[in-house]
């Protein structure tokens, strides 16, 4: 009971340098960094489940939720930063880092820039060398956030994200993010977005560099982070596993979190008897 009472009551929140940030639970530490137009209350199906097994720390990424805008033009390298001053900040010296989408990009840059503070990546639903006609649609979308994120622009977002129209097991998931990018800051929104859209070749010829486990993993049904950017992402990793979670798509982490968590901990746990 003394045990179960600690991990409960281990738990904060804060700002530090303009990130805000949550910790929960007890143990090796567990990274996990969101998408965009989401903040960090989108994993609170691995938090939940996590914080028995980690010390799980969550964070509002750079012109999302309560944390600062970024440069105006930003790069991943600044994303990154922001991640290294939080570990240092909570005295972290090493950890397991997890992304999702963009929140993937920024993972796989950390890891690469700073190897020894990364026990293993995990990148869920990442992009990677779209075709030239992903590249073009993301591009499109891109350059229509000059005039805002829209309603019709939501919808369609939702439509990509969790089919058209939204499954009705889904339906209160979805209505939760639609709720995030209703209330996402809009030029943290777009200065977030832009770089999202023209940082799939990033790590293009980078990834052999990797000198950790790292966990490629997304839907089989999301066509915009699609098996094929897995397959090739786990292939170019040295110590890369690429794993498809049937029937899922792009926000995989709210719609089957019970299978992502598994496979999450099944993940760090082979890690951590290999180590």
């Amino acid at each position: 009971m003394k045990r179960e009472t600690d991990i409960a009551n281990a738990s904060m929140k804060g700002v530090f340098d303009g990130t805000a940030y949550s910790v929960a639970g007890e143990g090796d530490v567990l990274v996990l960094i969101h998408g965009v137009g989401m903040n960090r209350c989108v994993w609170e199906p691995q938090v939940a489940a996590l914080r028995a097994h980690f010390r799980v720390v969550s964070y509002d990424m750079l012109g999302h939720g309560a944390s600062r805008l970024p440069a105006a033009s930003p790069q991943l390298d600044e994303y990154a930063a922001q991640l290294l001053a939080l570990l240092d900040h909570l005295g972290i010296r090493t950890a397991h880092v997890v992304g999702h989408s963009m929140g993937s990009l920024i993972a796989l840059e950390f890891a690469l820039r700073y190897p020894p503070r990364v026990t293993s990546v995990t990148a869920l639903n990442a992009v990677y060398d779209r075709t030239p006609s992903q590249r073009a649609a993301v591009m499109q979308r891109a350059a229509s956030l000059n005039g805002g994120l829209d309603q019709p622009s939501i919808n369609a977002t939702i439509a990509r994200w969790f089919d058209d129209p939204v499954p009705g097991h889904l339906a209160n998931v979805a209505e939760l993010v639609r709720s995030l990018l209703e209330s996402v800051d809009l030029e943290g929104y777009a200065r977030a977005y832009r770089l999202f859209a023209s940082s799939d070749q990033a790590h293009l010829g980078r990834l052999p560099q990797l000198a950790m486990p790292a966990l490629f993993m997304t839907g089989e049904c999301d066509p915009n982070s699609s098996p094929a950017m897995s397959e090739s992402m786990a292939a170019a990793a040295p110590l890369g596993r690429a794993e498809i979670i049937a029937n899922e798509r792009h926000m995989m982490n709210v719609t089957a979190p019970s299978i992502v968590n598994q496979r999450l901990l099944h993940f760090i746990r082979d890690v951590s008897r290999q180590s």
